[in-house]
């Protein structure tokens, strides 16, 4: 199966080096097939019709000289020795009378075969014109008419010349050609292969060169082909223009981004301290009031948050997300987390670890920051009634943190996407009033402490997100 693949893979029907080949192959075919057969036709018309002429002098000189020879000698004996001075040993004449009786034939007879002699002399008409005609797999020009001296018809005259060795070796000669044009279309398509081959690494070096741009790479790419032809160099200016606007656009993107959540941020945050301030004095407040401003108060939070996702997407898109990485206790790092979280979620999460203290160089607000995510993304989208577990391992050099539940699950097609930012899964997350920056944020933060995050999911089972980190031992003094 993997060879067969592996077939497929480098032989793509849609390549267009398979197509050229093809296209070229094919043309190959149809001109060699077309000169092939107009050769073959030409020699074998030359053939044939030198033997036809041949026949035809033969049809046209007996009358004349049986003629001659009538002077001087009988009809019947001028007749016999007229036929055996035009015929030879490929040669055959015979003359029948209307009642079909042969008065006249050559001497060369024995030369056939009797099956073959018998049945050419059985013949009772013939074309006027010479034709290729074919006895028992052997080949013969024929021809016939009338035979008249004095205008006297003396019968009918039949001449017929044996091609059979002429014959096969021209069909060996078209059989050879044929097999030689075969193995020049198979060599040709070879060499245009290579040379196609060849002529298209300028594009596959410029799809690899542009498949491992990534955006952090966009402003610096640059793509250069030494020794490509014409085209594929203003293919590759044309490239280098495209990842130029492309660079602006993201810078552009990532500054407005910045500017807007750090503008917006602060006067948030004032609007929020005030609506707090009010709160704190709820007794002055009637029922429509304090539901209000509770509502505004938890929409602006939740609005401060998201700016601060993006707030911190930017810093890590520009290079400005400092970490403060330290060896820390994880066991004590993602329980805390989880008495927090249940305490706030009222729902029932379960904490799993071995009997070990494991521990890992990361930043600890930030990796409790990427646990809380994962735990609070459990909770919305999971029934309230089932139960969240937490667990932490130690595989090898790696430390494993697993958040799992027991909710909706994601659809296959979606779990490569969901750490995107902005992107949502509208089957599970319709009422849940996420942004779709979560997964997003947990995904850079740990792969800024060098670690992996992974999801894998059943629709109707849950979901379990799973991150690796790099394992280190606890210092003596801790």
């Amino acid at each position: 199966m993997k060879i067969i693949n592996g077939f497929w893979q480098k032989f793509d029907i849609f390549s267009l080096r398979l197509r050229l080949i093809l296209g070229i192959a094919l043309v190959s075919t149809v001109g060699l097939s077309g000169l092939a057969g107009w050769t073959t036709w030409k020699m074998q018309k030359i053939l044939i019709n030198s033997h036809k002429a041949d026949i035809s002098k033969i049809a046209d000189r007996l009358p004349r000289d049986v003629q001659l020879y009538h002077e001087m000698m009988s009809v019947e004996i001028s007749l016999q020795k007229a036929i055996k001075n035009l015929s030879n040993q490929d040669t055959f004449l015979w003359v029948k009378s209307s009642d079909q009786k042969i008065i006249a034939k050559s001497n060369n007879w024995n030369t056939l075969s009797p099956t073959i002699a018998i049945e050419l002399m059985s013949l009772t008409e013939m074309s006027t014109q010479p034709e290729l005609g074919q006895v028992n797999q052997h080949y013969f020009v024929l021809c016939g008419g009338n035979l008249s001296v004095d205008g006297q018809v003396l019968g009918k005259l039949f001449v017929v010349k044996d091609i059979t060795n002429e014959q096969l070796m021209f069909m060996a000669m078209v059989r050879s050609l044929s097999i030689a044009s075969i193995f020049v279309i198979i060599i040709i398509s070879g060499i245009i292969a290579i040379y196609i081959q060849h002529s298209l690494q300028p594009l596959r070096h410029l799809s690899q060169m542009t498949t491992v741009i990534s955006l952090s790479d966009l402003g610096q790419a640059e793509l250069n082909i030494k020794n490509a032809p014409t085209e594929v160099k203003e293919l590759t200016h044309t490239f280098n223009k495209m990842l130029s606007r492309l660079a602006q656009s993201w810078e552009q993107e990532r500054q407005f981004v910045s500017n807007v959540s750090h503008e917006l941020r602060t006067p948030l945050t004032i609007v929020n301290g005030y609506l707090q301030s009010v709160l704190r004095r709820q007794n002055n407040l009637n029922s429509t009031q304090l539901e209000a401003l509770t509502t505004a108060s938890l929409e602006t939070e939740r609005t401060i948050r998201l700016l601060q996702d993006l707030l911190d997407l930017a810093r890590a898109d520009n290079g400005y997300l400092h970490f403060q990485k330290q060896i820390c206790d994880l066991n004590e790092l993602i329980s805390e987390v989880v008495k927090m979280a249940e305490k706030y979620s009222q729902r029932v999460i379960k904490f799993e670890t071995i009997n070990q203290v494991i521990a890992a160089k990361i930043d600890y607000n930030r990796l409790k920051q990427v646990v809380i995510n994962l735990i609070d993304n459990a909770v919305k989208y999971s029934p309230s009634d089932t139960e969240i577990i937490v667990k932490l391992n130690l595989e090898d050099t790696e430390v494993i943190i697993q958040v799992c539940d027991q909710g909706y699950g994601i659809p296959l097609q979606h779990q490569s996407r969901i750490f995107e930012r902005f992107y949502r899964v509208d089957e599970a997350r319709t009422t849940t009033g996420g942004c779709g920056l979560g997964l997003s944020i947990v995904k850079t933060l740990i792969e800024s402490m060098g670690g992996k995050v992974s999801v894998r999911s059943h629709l109707g089972a849950g979901s379990i997100f799973t991150i690796s980190l790099p394992a280190s031992a606890l210092p003596d003094h801790i």
